[in-house]
This record gives structure tokens, sequence and C-alpha cells, in this order.
């Protein structure tokens, strides 16, 4: 295979697509949509790690309360994700979505979210305007008609929104680890 130069602008990180939900002083609910997001282990503990770019109210919400909620979007959230990014949470209201408080936290969860983490803040690292967020685990909602019994759940079934520069879907399963050596 041959491959060519593209030069340092071009990224293919393909996110899944998150929106993030804190809620402010007053107890308003603010959501965030964010792709940077993906997960790592300490030593005993599974960590979500997200970064947030900017001045968002999502992030100052997030570095004082030190929680969150990560709600996975799919296919039929796409309106909700533009709609929510297309404004910022300093000018309008973003509470009008349907959401709920978390099972385990005081972090507001979407409720047409089928997959939702709700997370505490355990280390934040600042590069510039970005802060990245390293966040333990408290509890993992699912949409109830998901089976996830023996863990290799069938992703289509989340229906989740892939970005990499664009918004894209998961078409099918091919196999897991193994399958194919």
């Amino acid at each position: 295979m041959k491959r060519k130069s593209v030069g340092r602008e071009h990224s293919m990180c393909v996110q899944p697509s998150f929106i993030i939900g804190t809620y402010d002083e007053n107890g308003r609910a603010n959501f965030a949509p964010i792709t940077w997001v993906s997960s790592t282990w300490d030593t005993d503990k599974y960590l979500i790690v997200l970064s947030m770019n900017g001045e968002k109210k999502t992030k100052r919400n997030a570095d004082k309360s030190g929680m969150l909620s990560v709600n996975l979007v799919s296919t039929d959230m796409l309106k909700m994700m533009d709609s929510l990014g297309a404004s910022s949470g300093a000018d309008a209201s973003k509470d009008a979505v349907a959401h709920e408080k978390g099972n385990t936290l005081d972090v507001p969860t979407l409720n047409a979210s089928k997959w939702v983490y709700e997370c505490a803040v355990t280390q934040v690292v600042q590069t510039g305007d970005t802060h990245t967020y390293f966040c333990e685990v408290k509890d993992v909602t699912v949409d109830a008609s998901i089976d996830i019994s023996d863990e290799t759940y069938d992703l289509t079934a989340l229906d989740p929104v892939v970005y990499s520069g664009n918004y894209y879907s998961i078409g099918k399963y091919l196999g897991k680890i193994g399958d194919f050596a």
C-alpha cells in the first residue's frame, strides 16, 4: 500500500458522540455535546476521560461540582445534539430537553439517551483552553431494551452517532476479538 502525506490538520480520530450534563449553582441543568470522550483504567476503577475546549458553562459547572453525566448520542438524538451545540449555556437555558436526576449522583441525565454514565471528576489536566477530565464511573444506566447480559451487546442496538469531522452511524456487527485470527 502506498500512502501520501496530507498534512497535520487532517485528523481521523473516530469518536463516539456524547452530551455532557451538569447542574449549575442554581440547580439548572446544562448540556454540551462533546466528542472528545474515551475511557481508561486506574488501578481499581474504570474512568471516563473527556476533554472540553473553550468557554463552556458545562465546563465551569463540572469544575465547581466535580460531577457530570455522559449521555451517549444515538441517531434519533442528532437534532437535539445540534440544537444544544448551536447555543451557549451562558446566553440561553439548556434545560428544556427532557431529563431527570441521576440514580447515584446529582447530575442531569437525558431521558433520550440509551447509555448514560454518572461520573465523579477525580483529576483535571489543563492544556491551554482545554480541560481534560478523568472521571470515575459511579453508575451506568442502560435502556431496558438493550441486552447486556453477556457483555457482548450489539452496538447497533444503541445506534450511536460516531464523529470524525462529520456524523456517522454503525452499520453492522462484524465479530469479536479472536474471530478473525
